[in-house]
Parts: C-alpha cells; sequence; structure tokens
C-alpha cells in the first residue's frame, strides 16, 4: 500500500512537469517588430519600390515605398500605378507649410479607386519632411488612392495615419506645387510608374496664354481705351 503511494505520487509529479499537463497560461504576444525610420537614398537600390511622379511644373519626384512599414499600402500603391491611375490626377488639397494631397481622380477630396478601402497599418514613424503617407476618412479603415506629401514635420500624425514612404529626391518640385483647397491652378500627376520600369519623362507643354477676347477697338474694363 505505501509502495503503491509513492508510485502515484510520483507519477503524479512527472505529469505535473510535462507541459503538456502543466496549469494554462496566458499567450504571451510577441513584442512588434522595431521598424526603422532610415531610408535608402540611393534610387539604383530596389527601383522597383521607388514610385516616380512626373508633375506638370516640370519637376520630377522620386519616394521611396517601404514595405517594410505598410505592406499592403505599397502594394496598392503599386498596382494604381501600373493601372495609370495616377496619370493625370491633380493635387487638389495643398495647404502652405503642412502637406499637399492628391489621388482623386474626381479632384473634389471625395473620390477614390474601384479597389476595395484599405485595412489601416499606422506605425510609430515619424512625418518628417518629405514623408508620403495615406489620406483617409474619419474610419481608420478608409484609405483608398488618395495619398499625401508633407512639407513640415508633423509628429501629431505619428501612429493615426499608415505612413508609406518618403521623397528622396525632387523635393524642390513638391514645394512648388500650387496652392489652395482646391488650388485655382492645381498641379497634376502628369505620369506616374516605377523606377524599375525607366519610363522616359513626359515632354509638359508650357502653359498657353488665354486668347484675346476683346473685339477690334474695344477696350478691357478699368482702361481709358487710349
Amino acid at each position: 500500500m505505501i509502495r503503491r503511494t509513492f508510485v502515484s505520487l510520483a507519477l503524479g509529479l512527472s505529469l505535473a512537469a510535462v507541459p503538456g499537463f502543466a496549469k494554462d497560461k496566458p499567450p504571451v504576444t510577441p513584442p512588434a517588430p522595431v521598424l526603422s525610420a532610415a531610408i535608402n537614398p540611393d534610387p539604383a537600390v530596389e527601383p522597383e519600390n521607388i514610385l516616380v511622379l512626373d508633375l506638370s511644373n516640370g519637376g520630377r519626384v522620386l519616394i521611396r515605398l517601404m514595405p517594410q512599414w505598410a505592406p499592403g499600402h505599397v502594394e496598392r500603391i503599386k498596382t494604381l500605378t501600373s493601372q495609370g491611375f495616377y496619370n493625370g490626377i491633380v493635387f487638389h488639397r495643398v495647404i502652405d507649410g503642412f502637406m499637399a494631397q492628391t489621388g482623386d481622380p474626381t479632384g473634389t477630396g471625395g473620390g477614390g479607386s474601384q479597389l476595395p478601402d484599405l485595412k489601416a497599418e499606422f506605425n510609430k514613424l515619424p512625418h518628417v519632411r518629405g514623408s508620403v503617407s495615406m489620406a483617409r476618412t474619419d474610419e481608420p479603415d478608409s484609405a483608398n488612392s488618395q495619398f499625401f506629401i508633407v512639407f513640415y514635420p508633423r509628429f501629431a500624425l505619428d501612429n493615426r495615419y499608415t505612413n508609406f514612404g518618403r521623397v528622396i529626391a525632387g523635393m524642390d518640385a513638391v514645394d512648388t506645387i500650387e496652392r489652395g483647397e482646391p488650388p485655382a491652378n492645381p498641379t497634376r500627376i502628369v505620369q506616374a510608374s516605377l523606377l524599375s520600369e525607366n519610363k522616359p519623362r513626359p515632354v509638359i507643354s508650357a502653359p498657353v496664354a488665354a486668347p484675346d477676347m476683346l473685339a477690334p477697338g474695344a477696350t478691357a474694363p478699368g482702361t481709358s481705351g487710349e
């Protein structure tokens, strides 16, 4: 009887030591990966992840897309670019000292692509000068095709908007995008492409002055005609 008790006790102790028989413990959540804010400025590195925007102001902007930060958003930008979606779209909301927003085919700020909205991929990467981030409504999972380029740091946007890239060349062209909500004469994206496609820069014609519609001998308002 004593021997049986001892054997039972030993068996119970051994089973308690086996992980499968241990008391349930709460699952350990692995820490979120630490994302580096460092950007490689060399366009020769991963040209398939460099978005090229040829603007109507004559500038060419190179944006380093960061799939490590927001893989779903980067994939969406690349998909729409390959479809020619951004060609001809204007910067419809441009606030001096803040950002320039584009990506709406209606030019009103209320449009988007035919693809479904994206699930948010918010991150703590800082919104510094040149950051490229996805626009959305008040709903977190409402980003679709619109994005904005930051003129000056706006850290209040961190972890609230999906930061997915940064300008590595052509920020001077971004600085000259026409301001306004909407601008009277908006700057547009003439051509969007990936650097790996090696698309040549489009020929951008100079704006043509409006023809003089006055009849012979007529005068413009506010002139004396002399």
